[in-house]
């Protein structure tokens, strides 16, 4: 949540008012990401990445929106990993 309103802040002003009623609006759940999460699960290129997909996965998160191209080719069955274009377009 925090990166999503800090990128938004910084890459997208006129933004912020629109993402802060989507997050208003779409039911969600928060998990925890930890600090030092266990290695190994997938890889990843840029590893501070890392952490967060490592959260998604072991709270059976059943979609991670990122509009990252870091996460894209990764062959996981869940989360179903997604770009916020793609997310308003399918649901």
């Amino acid at each position: 949540m925090n990166e999503l309103l800090n990128v938004t802040r910084r890459k997208f002003k006129s933004k912020v008012e629109t993402v802060d009623l989507l997050l208003s609006q779409l039911p969600y759940e928060l998990v925890y990401t930890p600090k030092q999460p266990k290695p190994g699960l997938f890889e990843i290129r840029d590893e501070k990445d890392y952490p967060v997909l490592y959260s998604a996965l072991t709270e059976s998160v059943d979609i991670f929106i990122t509009g990252d191209d870091d996460f894209d080719g990764l062959d996981l069955e869940k989360p179903e990993i997604i770009s916020p274009a793609r997310f308003l377009e399918k649901y």
